[in-house]
């Protein structure tokens, strides 16, 4: 279900990572899928650097994301480096 409060939309499903209400054809797959960056974007900030997917995943410019059910996948194909001693 996806309905509007103030400027921005906002989109729900009955449970966390479930695609049941989405209203796209093919349905767009679900939060534990393998391709859930495949869903359709319901909001977009690009200000602020996340867009909210219709199955209810949150991906932030960095390519990292949150899941419905709260777990975090970082940001893909960054390599950390440690930092250099002065």
């Amino acid at each position: 279900q996806v309905y509007k409060r103030g400027d921005q939309m906002i989109a729900q499903s009955r449970l966390p990572g479930s695609h049941s209400m989405c209203p796209h054809q093919p349905a767009c797959p679900p939060a534990s899928a393998r391709d859930h960056d495949a869903a359709h974007t319901v909001a977009c900030h690009p200000e602020q650097g996340w867009s909210l997917l219709c199955n209810g995943v949150v991906v932030f410019e960095d390519t990292g994301e949150i899941l419905p059910d709260g777990s975090v996948v970082g940001p893909c194909g960054r390599a950390l480096a440690a930092p250099r001693a002065a």
